[in-house]
């Protein structure tokens, strides 16, 4: 099924997780996102478009301004993320040069996907981008967001992004290989579900656990994002992007993840 998907999906968004992202001091990881350039550009060789959401902003912030790690108040935060969304943007500046491929910085906020005009420019913005080979990197705006206009989490930020590119498919990469009916780290007799075409009837047997350390959101998050593009008859994967070469895997069909189908 999975296999089937990606082969069949020309426009695709592919969501990086903090958790994905970060080693465990909290650093980025420069392997990750080289293994990950590599398997982009080879989509990118059969002719597929791709769309990255990426968090790691604040993360990237605390590993280059340790000082300030456990500063809670709002403006320290925001600062953190003007901070690491350079060290961010770099990290993958620099392995997709590699791969001679440009990238773009796009940040958003809750208002430009309620504002018609705003939403309008980032359509635009977007397929030119893709259209001129070009990958777009999305994350929310933390340096200016507030409650009022925060989205929140960037499972969320991913999904409205699917749909407002009309994208085939999106793929959310955790540190976890997808959905069991209880948190597979704490209970060794976990089951895995490897397709869902309810998620209603998903919700009333699954147990849902708590976010995780460097994340802003948790499983919850990421089903909420997959009703979302249901909902636009667009379907989901959720898998481990911790795995060695997790998109090619996916594409051969050798490693597995969680489908969230879209009943059209």
């Amino acid at each position: 099924m999975i296999k089937e998907l990606i082969n069949n999906s020309k426009k695709i968004v592919i969501k990086i997780g903090s958790n994905t992202l970060a080693n465990q001091d909290g650093t980025i990881c420069k392997t990750f996102l080289q293994d990950l350039s590599k398997q982009i550009s080879h989509l990118k060789d059969q002719g597929k478009q791709v769309v990255i959401v990426s968090s790691g902003a604040r993360i990237a912030g605390v590993a280059t301004l340790a000082k300030w790690m456990r500063k809670e108040d709002i403006h320290y935060k925001q600062a953190l993320c003007a901070i690491g969304q350079v060290e961010l943007m770099d990290a993958y500046r620099r392995v997709f040069e590699e791969e001679h491929i440009h990238i773009g910085q796009m940040l958003l906020t809750r208002d430009d996907f309620s504002d018609p005009h705003r939403t309008l420019n980032i359509r635009n913005t977007l397929f030119t981008l893709v259209d001129e080979g070009v990958i777009p990197i999305i994350n929310e705006n933390d340096t200016v967001s507030v409650e009022e206009i925060k989205i929140g989490d960037n499972d969320t930020l991913a999904a409205l992004t699917t749909n407002l590119w009309n994208a085939d498919l999106l793929i959310l990469f955790s540190d976890i290989d997808g959905i069991y009916n209880k948190n597979p780290k704490t209970y060794k007799d976990a089951e895995f579900i490897e397709e869902v075409n309810n998620i209603d009837v998903l919700l009333k047997t699954i147990e849902i656990g708590t976010v995780n350390d460097f994340g802003t959101g948790g499983i919850a998050t990421k089903i909420e994002a997959a009703k979302k593009v249901n909902n636009y008859g667009i379907p989901m994967i959720l898998a481990n992007g911790k795995k060695e070469n997790i998109l090619l895997k996916l594409l051969d069909g050798s490693e597995k993840g969680t489908v969230f189908l879209a009943n059209n």
